[in-house]
Formats: C-alpha cells, sequence, structure tokens
C-alpha cells in the first residue's frame, strides 16, 4: 500500500502525543533532545524525563525543565533513584503517560522540528497502523567537523517506502538482519498497542530491549515505514552501542542466545507457528551455540570465494 501525504494542517484531529525520554548520566546531551521537543511544530504533546539512576548533572538539568514547564513536563525516576535499565525506565515513563500515541527519544538523539507533525499526520491517514517509523539519520556531524558531516547517512530501510507492511515481514527481516530495527528515537506508536504487547520487558535492561519490543510489535500489527527522515541519532563513542561493541557485549554468545531464545519462547507462548521464522532462528543460533564451527565454515566460505575470484581473473 503506497500513499502520500500532504501537510499535517490537514488532520482534523490533534491528539496527545507523551514523549519519553530516558537517560543515565547525559549531561552532555539531555538538553538539546529536551529543547528537540520543545521546537516541535505539533504543539499537542507532553513530555516525560525518566532518569535512570543519574548521579551527574542530567538530574538537575531534568528538574528545571520540568520547574520551567510544570503544564508539560514531568520528571520521573525509580524509587530511591535507582538504576532499573533502559526497559524499566521506558515502562516508568509509559505508566505514567496520558497520550493516545508514545514517542521515544533518547537523550543523545535530537528529532527534527516536524518529526511529531508528520508523523502523527501518517498515523491519523493510516488507522490500521500500529507504528510508524522512517530513515533516521546516522548523525556524525554533530561535532561540527567537516570529515564527519561528509559521513552523515540515513539508516537504510530495506522495504518500499511510504507502505503499511504486514506482519510478519518486518519481524522476519529484523530477525535475518535483512533488516535493522527502527531507532528507537524515531518511532510513533498507538497507546493501544504498547497495551495489547505489554510494553517493555524488564530483563532486558541494555541491549536488546528495543529489539524484544520490536519484535512483539512487528509480529501482531501492520507498521508503517517512511522514507521521510524525522530524526538524528548521534554517533560518539561514549553511546550504548558504541560501549556495548568495545567491551564485546555486542558480540558475546551468552547476550545473542539469550535474545535468540527469547525470540522462541515468545513465539511458542503467542502459538505462532512459521516454518521460514524457525528457519532463521536456528541458523542464527546455531552461529553462537557452535562458534568454532562458525568460525571455521566462515573462513572455508572465504577462501572458496578466492578461489572462484582467482580464477575468473586469470
Amino acid at each position: 500500500m503506497n500513499a502520500a501525504f500532504s501537510c499535517a494542517s490537514a488532520m482534523t484531529r490533534t491528539p496527545l502525543v507523551s514523549a519519553i525520554i530516558i537517560f543515565l548520566n547525559e549531561e552532555r546531551f539531555l538538553a538539546e533532545a529536551i529543547d528537540g521537543v520543545l521546537q516541535q511544530t505539533y504543539r499537542n504533546w507532553e513530555l516525560l524525563l525518566v532518569d535512570d539512576g543519574s548521579n551527574d548533572a542530567s538530574s538537575s538539568t531534568a528538574r528545571r525543565y520540568a520547574d520551567r514547564y510544570p503544564e508539560r513536563v514531568r520528571y520521573l525516576e525509580h524509587p530511591a533513584h535507582a538504576n532499573r535499565g533502559m526497559s524499566a525506565s521506558r515502562n516508568l515513563g509509559i505508566q505514567h503517560a496520558k497520550g493516545e500515541y508514545f514517542a521515544f527519544l533518547d537523550a543523545d538523539d535530537v528529532w527534527l522540528p516536524n518529526k511529531l507533525d508528520r508523523q502523527v499526520a501518517i498515523m491519523e491517514e493510516q488507522p490500521e497502523a500500529a507504528m510508524v517509523y522512517g530513515a533516521t539519520e546516522l548523525w556524525y556531524g554533530w561535532t561540527g567537523r567537516n570529515e564527519d558531516i561528509r559521513r552523515d547517512v540515513k539508516q537504510a530501510i530495506a522495504v518500499e517506502p511510504e507502505t503499511l507492511v504486514s506482519p510478519p515481514l518486518l519481524f522476519t527481516l529484523f530477525l535475518a538482519r535483512d533488516a535493522i530495527t527502527p531507532c528507537p528515537s524515531d518511532v510513533l506508536v498507538r497507546r493501544d498497542t504498547v497495551v495489547k504487547v505489554g510494553g517493555f520487558d524488564d530483563s532486558f535492561t541494555g541491549m536488546y530491549e528495543d529489539q524484544v519490543f520490536f519484535s512483539k510489535v512487528t509480529l501482531h500489527a501492520p507498521v508503517f515505514v517512511s522514507g521521510e527522515c524525522w530524526s538524528r541519532h548521534r554517533q560518539h563513542s561514549n553511546s550504548s552501542c558504541s560501549v556495548w561493541r568495545r567491551t564485546g557485549e555486542y558480540y558475546s554468545a551468552k547476550a545473542n542466545i539469550t535474545y535468540l531464545e527469547w525470540i522462541r519462547s515468545y513465539l511458542r507462548s503467542e502459538d505462532i507457528r512459521d516454518g521460514a521464522i524457525e528457519k532463521i532462528l536456528q541458523k542464527r543460533l546455531w552461529r553462537y551455540q557452535h562458534p568454532v564451527l562458525f568460525r571455521i565454515f566462515k573462513r572455508l566460505r572465504h577462501i572458496a570465494a578466492a578461489s572462484r575470484s582467482s580464477t575468473v581473473t586469470r
């Protein structure tokens, strides 16, 4: 299904959007993220700032905005200012949100000014869509250096843009790693959908917390995928993904098996039986359950490919 949209002014409704920013020691970027919400051309929003146990100036920054805009901005924290992880923090925001739509924003990312305008317009035009996301910008140029600005690129979406994608296609593409899951900062999702899938899974405190949520959504409901860019996903050495790669957690067998076994368990609990999905799942699990054999087969494939290339060029 292909659709084109004119402008948000054509909307007859202006439903409340609950914007949820979770943060942990993000004093460097938090104010810029909050300002991006304040500058939205769509005006019917509330902002929930969820502190996951910060011990830097980001807590006082969030409280300052809540004091300045008490009718629109709220500061939340876990009991005893505890660090509970990303999923529990998003869920805390969800529990206190009043909006018909939820929009998540990581504290080191930035929304473009028309983000909510465009996404609400699309969701109002697409009543079957549970969620919408676009082609977020991988943002290196925030440094201001020309060499970084030249690296800025829109993240590939891997499906036809401006399309309502029925389940389980997106889930299958994500699981096979033929498509990248959307950046959490780029989605707008209906409250009813979040309630239906049970929000985020608190057992995933960091890595895979977003993929678990998106798996549940894309298994159960259509999602509208746009080619438009509405957010900037900041690339920097202290981001969660950068830290996980640097520490090796991103590549660890334990973390990946935990996620993949969660997928298998969830499919069974929802009585979802799909041979193609099971085949992809088994292939990915085999890699981490048999790492030595995987490396051997990978090396043999490289040798065979090099041999074929050499033969062709002779």
